[in-house]
């Protein structure tokens, strides 16, 4: 015998799923007002659509607002459009079954498979976003009128999901939904709240809205929104001051940007917006950047990690995406390929623009590189595409030169008769003024790396490009020594590790172009690094790291060869001299402790006595 199956739908009890939606609809009540509006906007485009296919002749399709009017006696809070209404089936049809979305049936009724239906800026999708007028609601009433001149009709419906339907009183199209704001959401009857909620969600809706205050002598006469912004024009139709008058009004900055990026994408990505460079203050800046995501003009979100990779949260900007697979409250995104895509075509724009700059307009790419160094370097650990489209056009300030800059390979070419493949770098030109001094006297160039995210970033340049190494210029003194044989001192070396308190102390004994300089402390390169990111990362308390320090004894220094001397006739002097050659190498490449300075200042000054 044949198992019998059995088939159906999952029923819904309005009484039960009612309290979850008007409770946990939305993570934050005042969205509620965005979703009114919307639905407000859409009733209008459905209504201009119409007109457009010749679905609506004889309809004056101009005028078109939203007008948002609070009365705090009344306690109520209404939402009226002069858009395209319903007739009193299509309100049971709609208003009566939730999730059941208008947009979406028009969208299928008028636009085929809908792939123009974001052109259209058609905001609902779920059929949910009207309920939330309940999270704020005792009561809500709908009064509408159809454009086909069917009778208007209304719709009282109490926080419980019981409803009546009555004849209403409307003459002209388009449909009120009043809300009869609950005492626990009182906030929702101010003024300052309800500006505060336009401003943030329906700021460039593209319906003009209208903000009303019953008995308030003042009225808007302007739209409290903007309802053709700059992204949605084409760049050759905005201007710089635009570009920049936009930035300030939309994130309240004082500060002009660095420069923008707008972004007018089509087939098949179909997205537009404006990236702007924000001027940082500090390396640490980055932390405060802001990028608003719009759906069809209406606000959904600020940084949404899926369309706006973590290494450029530092930006500012808007990005309108109205084919974004959103969730029910449009505050997430759905798993999608085509955000991935997004993503990746902002990164390729960002990189298009910083490439732009450096080869069309070099001079200001050079003026702006301490502001944008670390957003630079940032993306590029992050992100090897982004960083493969962008590292021929990375650049490098000279330590010395007037800070004149070089791309790595411009470096390369000056370096390949003296050091190839090794770039010389400093990270403090005054710590070691000295160490500069020496290789600049060698006519060796040096480059400038001194924050913190430089160490990082050069590790990706050597692991990109195996055979080019940077070197700190207290690393290495190859490139600074004379050719010939070398007398070591083991009496010396003796004093040096005693007068040091460091008996591991490693003494290499060269013969150094500049006689000046007696002695110099290298510190391994690899020791360092790992010593630095140690720093990064240390957690309180955690010991310092040994580091691997050798003391390069100058035998070309009329000094040394003083102490070699002094050490077979005068020990006590010896020491003594010994003593201020190394602490002078310790100030020449780092800051003294506080006992090491102490410790130094007596010695000198006890020489000075014997002078």
């Amino acid at each position: 015998m044949a198992e019998e199956i059995k088939k159906g739908g999952i029923s819904v009890d309005i009484e039960h799923i009612f309290p979850i939606i008007k409770k946990w609809l939305y993570s934050e009540k005042e969205i509620f007002l965005r979703e009114i509006v919307s639905n407000a906007s859409d009733a209008v485009t459905k209504l201009k659509r119409l007109s457009s296919l010749g679905k609506a002749d004889g309809i004056d399709v101009s005028g078109f607002k939203i007008t948002v009017t609070l009365d705090k006696g009344e306690r109520t809070l209404t939402v009226s459009d002069n858009g395209i209404g319903m007739s009193r089936d299509e309100l049971e049809r709609y208003l009566c079954q939730i999730a059941l979305s208008g947009a979406v049936e028009f969208i299928q009724k008028y636009e085929g498979d809908g792939q123009e239906a974001s052109k259209d800026g058609i905001i609902g999708h779920f059929g949910l976003g009207f309920y939330s007028s309940f999270m704020v609601s005792d009561e809500v009433t709908v009064v509408t009128r159809s454009y086909t001149d069917s009778p208007a009709v209304k719709w009282v419906c109490t926080s419980d999901g019981e409803y009546e339907i009555f004849d209403g009183e409307r003459e002209e199209r388009g449909t009120d939904v009043i809300m009869k704001i609950s005492s626990e959401e009182s906030e929702f009857l101010t003024e300052g709240k309800i500006r505060q909620i336009l401003n943030k969600f329906c700021a460039f809706m593209p319906v003009p809205i209208y903000f009303v205050v019953e008995g308030d002598e003042k009225e808007d006469n302007e739209p409290v929104n903007d309802t053709t912004p700059l992204w949605q024009k084409s760049p050759s139709e905005c201007t710089e001051e635009e570009y920049k008058e936009f930035y300030g009004k939309v994130f309240n900055d004082f500060k002009e940007p660095l420069f923008y990026i707008h972004i007018n994408a089509d087939y098949p990505l179909n997205f537009k917006g404006i990236l702007y460079f924000p001027k940082l203050n500090h390396e640490y800046d980055s932390l405060e950047g802001q990028v608003k995501l719009y759906y069809n003009q209406v606000f959904v979100a600020d940084n949404i990690k899926e369309v706006i990779p973590e290494y450029m949260l530092m930006l500012k900007g808007v990005l309108d995406c109205p084919e974004l697979p959103l969730n029910v409250s449009r505050s997430y995104l759905q798993n999608s390929g085509y955000v991935a895509k997004i993503s990746a075509h902002i990164v390729k724009k960002v990189a298009d623009k910083l490439n732009s700059l450096f080869n069309n307009e070099r001079e200001k790419y050079e003026g702006l590189w301490d502001d944008i160094k670390t957003f630079v370097e940032y993306a590029s650990i992050r992100d090897k595409k982004f960083h493969d489209r962008v590292k021929k056009n990375v650049i490098f300030r000279s330590a010395t030169e007037n800070g004149k800059f070089y791309t790595l390979d411009e470096y390369l070419e000056i370096a390949k008769e003296k050091h190839e493949n090794t770039v010389y770098y400093a990270t403090d030109v005054t710590t070691q003024a000295q160490y500069i001094s020496m290789f600049e006297s060698e006519q060796i160039q040096i480059i400038l790396l001194d924050r913190m995210l430089d160490t990082q970033y050069i590790h990706t340049v050597e692991q990109d490009r195996s055979e080019v190494k940077f070197v700190r210029i207290d690393a290495d003194t190859a490139v600074l020594k004379n050719d010939g044989e070398i007398t070591e001192s083991e009496k010396v070396t003796e004093i040096f590790k005693k007068v040091s308190k460091n008996e591991e102390l490693k003494v290499k004994y060269e013969s150094l172009k500049d006689e000046k300089t007696p002695a110099l402390i290298n510190i391994s390169e690899q020791s360092r690094r790992f010593e630095d990111m140690m720093k990064m990362y240390r957690m309180d308390g955690m010991p310092n790291m040994p580091t691997d320090m050798t003391l390069i004894v100058n035998v070309n220094s009329a000094l040394v060869q003083k102490l070699i001397s002094l050490s077979q006739s005068d020990e006590e002097k010896a020491h003594l001299l010994a003593k201020q050659i190394y602490t002078l190498s310790l100030i020449a490449q780092r800051q003294l402790t506080a006992d090491e300075l102490k410790a130094f200042l007596n010695e000198s000054y006890e020489m000075l006595m014997n002078i």
